[in-house]
């Protein structure tokens, strides 16, 4: 599915998804990704707290995306997320990518953290 028709002149958005994959500025991710203004990289789901972390500073909001449905994020990801000072809002893979592609046009500090629909 494509998802924006909007020009992004200096940042990569999520052009795209599918079953378990994400296509992002052009290039297909299979899984699990973590997408910043500045590309794309594997994230290894909620037990990779680590990679998130690592945005403190850089972003501001982190969208996790928990697949083709809503869930809630377990509390050993959420809770060292917000003790560093990010903000972590839950909702599926596609509604992510969506405010995603949004807030990043608006050149807001943002993250998406996505698990595969």
């Amino acid at each position: 599915m494509q998802l924006t028709e909007i020009t992004f002149s200096q940042a990569t958005p999520i052009d795209g998804y599918g079953p378990g994959f994400f296509r992002v500025g052009g290039q297909v991710v299979e899984g699990s990704v973590c997408v910043t203004a500045s590309g794309a990289r594997s994230w290894g789901g909620y037990e990779d707290a680590e990679a998130l972390l690592a945005l403190a500073g850089e972003v501001d909001v982190i969208f996790v995306g928990t697949g083709a449905d809503i869930a809630h994020i377990p509390a050993d990801l959420r809770q060292p997320l917000e003790e560093a000072g990010l903000g972590v809002e839950a909702m599926n893979s596609p509604a992510a990518c969506r405010t995603f592609n949004v807030l990043l046009s608006e050149g807001r500090r943002v993250a998406a953290a996505l698990l595969p629909v």
